[in-house]
């Protein structure tokens, strides 16, 4: 009886809209700021870091080994995914927020002021690879945070198109990163821009952690977990709860989100290198490009998250995979035309089919899992994506132009994981209609795979 109470409690407190306004704004803004950080790093890679700290390498390899140290973040991400998943389901989801955000705003801030290899040798990419390491263990715990804080308090009607509006946080923080590096380059000359000025964007980030901090201190913990702590249901060591009962959605979850990840990259790591490096367009002109892709997905990724919650997860998610496997080979020919405004179309047309895969993956990943572990279950799944699909990203790229000089191989690439991605979320059910406050639900994975017991 108490157990059917707390859920109708848990229920009511969903139809405040006033407070679904106010809890999405504040994931909304620490979302861009942990995106923004994240990304600058991924922007600075392409442009800089390669002639900063790899300046004794051959310009392939340097490029490679930038994109390295870009891609150890996904693997600390991981490891702050279980982290952060562990105290987010025992002590709850706001605390986790906090501290993340400050973790990251701390190693951003530090990034800015790390000496070049020329000042200390090889120190100077060892501590960029530790900060960046620090970035990618504070990201593991904040972006699960953030989507359970809008989606265990949204109605269930509208789950995905506020699971959504924390999706925007990336596009919204990878432009701010890249209109900081805009405004930077287009006012310095290389020279200056290699001795200091990439330092700028990284200590602003300063400023965005503060404001972010300080809207996130006015929230609420979520109905959801509430209930979990009031009905005792906690779960004493989450992560092996979650590996023994949930281990199929959380592979399935992370495959079915790979081609997330690898798409995404390549438009704003990848895409921004070939360009640059390989085609001879000028790096305004790309940063420009990605500007405009992400002003498109503010628009588009919201759309599609609400649009998930009339037609469901599934269809939306697999109808923007195929579309990103169907344009692969379009996107290339488009860059390679040699036409700015023929990359402004490929670059729109790619976004929006990220778009659609995008909007409505975090709600559906969240949807998989039972309250008590969700943090953990949302967090491991969506960095097994990051660690399969975005880490390897830029890196791959560049070796694969480097061995066959095709950009026809990333093409390949992409398609690739495109299809695993669909195989992924074919084995798993469509989640619209479940049950939030569902303290263990294992029954998330299609008939032609036997669930855990």
């Amino acid at each position: 009886m108490s157990h059917d109470v707390t859920q109708t409690s848990a229920a009511d407190a969903r139809l405040d809209r006033k407070k679904m306004r106010k809890i999405s704004t504040a994931s909304v803004i620490g979302t861009t700021v942990e995106w923004y950080d994240l990304f600058l790093f991924g922007t600075a890679s392409a442009l800089v870091f390669n002639r900063i700290f790899f300046p004794e390498l051959d310009g392939a390899i340097g490029t490679i080994l930038s994109f390295l140290t870009f891609a150890s973040a996904y693997l600390a991400r991981m490891v702050g995914a279980i982290l952060f998943g562990h105290f987010g389901d025992r002590l709850g989801r706001k605390s986790m927020l906090l501290i993340s955000l400050m973790t990251m705003g701390a190693a951003t801030f530090a990034i800015g002021l790390v000496p070049d290899y020329a000042t200390i040798g090889i120190a100077a990419p060892l501590l960029l690879l530790l900060l960046r390491l620090i970035q990618g263990l504070a990201l593991g715990g904040e972006w699960g945070g953030a989507v359970l804080m809008t989606v265990e308090h949204a109605p269930e009607n509208r789950r995905g198109f506020f699971g959504s509006m924390v999706q925007i946080g990336v596009p919204i923080g990878t432009l701010l990163a890249n209109v900081a590096f805009l405004i930077v380059a287009s006012n310095l000359s290389d020279e200056a821009l290699l001795s200091w000025g990439w330092r700028v964007p990284f200590l602003l980030s300063a400023v965005l952690v503060a404001v972010g901090i300080y809207i996130r201190l006015n929230i609420e913990e979520t109905p959801s977990f509430k209930m979990v702590r009031e009905t005792g249901a906690k779960a004493k060591m989450p992560f092996a709860y979650l590996m023994k009962r949930y281990w199929k959605q959380v592979i399935l979850g992370g495959v079915a989100t790979l081609s997330t990840g690898s798409t995404f990259t390549l438009l704003v790591a990848s895409g921004v290198n070939y360009g640059t490096a390989e085609l001879g367009y000028s790096k305004n002109m790309m940063l420009w490009v990605v500007m405009f892709a992400c002003l498109l997905a503010f628009v588009a990724i919201p759309f599609f998250g609400r649009l998930s919650d009339r037609v469901g997860r599934k269809p939306i998610i697999f109808a923007g995979v195929v579309a990103e496997a169907l344009l692969a080979f379009p996107f290339f020919w488009l860059l390679n035309s040699g036409s700015e405004l023929m990359v402004f179309v490929a670059y729109g047309l790619m976004m929006l089919a990220f778009s659609a895969n995008y909007g409505p993956i975090a709600t559906f990943l969240a949807e998989l899992f039972g309250s008590k572990v969700r943090y953990s279950g949302l967090s491991v799944s969506y960095m097994l994506s990051g660690l399969l699909g975005s880490a390897a990203t830029p890196a791959i790229t560049v070796a694969l132009l480097a061995a066959t000089g095709q950009s026809s191989s990333i093409a390949w690439y992409i398609m690739g994981a495109a299809v695993l991605s669909l195989i992924a979320l074919y084995l798993l059910t469509e989640t619209r209609h479940g049950d939030i406050d569902a303290l263990d639900n294992t029954d998330t994975v299609k008939s032609s795979v036997k669930a855990a017991p």
